[in-house]
């Protein structure tokens, strides 16, 4: 009969020497004690190293690196493959030609910036539609945006010119008077669409005529898609409910000019000048 190995173990045990156990014994907890006293060594010097040293090296580099990132964080840029959202049915510019640029921000904000220029000259119109997103708490002030997309040169304060009646409601105007340029400012903001309406003509030899333009802008402009975006869809589906036409070449009558009129304009929704 085999025997059970637990009494071939025993027996393997008994012929080992009582002196050859104790001495790996003791070895055995020897190594433990260096291991331990090694560590604790190693603990206080780290803890003298940090007092002595309360900012290493290598977190100067982590804080740097992280505040460098949070400086350098991406903000506008060109978004190539988003297809236009808007468009301005017709344009009274003699030989000037549209453009599209679209902006996104990766805090959500978008902007549709429609421009008009002769070949190899400035533009002479433009219109911004920005879709505000989370970074809209830092935008700048409509009338000083407006004056340096503009002319990025300009230092000056852009004057107030009143308002004009548009299918969105009132819209704001703003002298862009420059030192060989002079041009109307334009500027709406819908909060229930989170939508910002912005842009400049230069288009008119006077001030009525300038206004003249940049009403018909308003006017003509259109919604191509929305996007998904139930609100920006009713915006502009509740505004052209309200839309009365235009005549670039004869400026608003002193009935429907709020600054000339005798009367209070009779506005419709809220009017906001940010």
């Amino acid at each position: 009969m085999r025997s059970n190995p637990a009494l071939r173990a025993a027996r393997s045990q008994d012929r080992i020497h009582p002196a050859l156990r104790s001495f790996a014994d003791e070895c055995r907890e020897t190594m433990m004690r260096l291991l331990a006293y090694v560590g604790a060594l190693a603990l206080i010097g780290l803890i003298i190293f940090t007092a002595a040293n309360p900012l290493t090296d290598a977190a100067i580099s982590a804080a740097t690196t992280t505040a460098n990132a949070l400086r350098d964080r991406p903000g506008w840029s060109v978004a190539t493959h988003s297809h236009p959202a808007f468009a301005v049915s017709q344009i009274d510019l003699p030989g000037a030609v549209a453009s599209t640029e679209i902006l996104r921000h990766p805090d959500g904000g978008r902007k549709d910036v429609l421009r008009w220029a002769a070949p190899g000259q400035a533009p002479v119109a433009e219109i911004e539609l920005y879709r505000l997103g989370d970074e809209a708490h830092g935008v700048p002030d409509a009338a000083a945006d407006l004056a340096a997309r503009l002319d990025p040169g300009v230092t000056g304060e852009a004057q107030p010119a009143g308002l004009i009646d548009s299918k969105f409601g009132p819209v704001a105007l703003v002298d862009l008077a420059g030192p060989s340029t002079h041009c109307l400012g334009f500027f709406r903001r819908i909060d229930d669409a989170a939508l910002r309406i912005s842009g400049w003509t230069c288009a008119g030899d006077s001030l009525p005529q300038r206004r003249a333009a940049a009403a018909c802008m308003l006017d003509r402009l259109v919604l191509l898609t929305a996007g998904g975006d139930a609100a920006l869809a009713d915006t502009f589906a509740q505004a052209e409910l309200r839309r009365q036409g235009c005549n670039p070449s004869r400026p608003q009558t002193a009935g429907r000019d709020w600054i000339f009129s005798g009367r209070d304009p009779d506005l419709r929704g809220r009017l906001s000048l940010n």
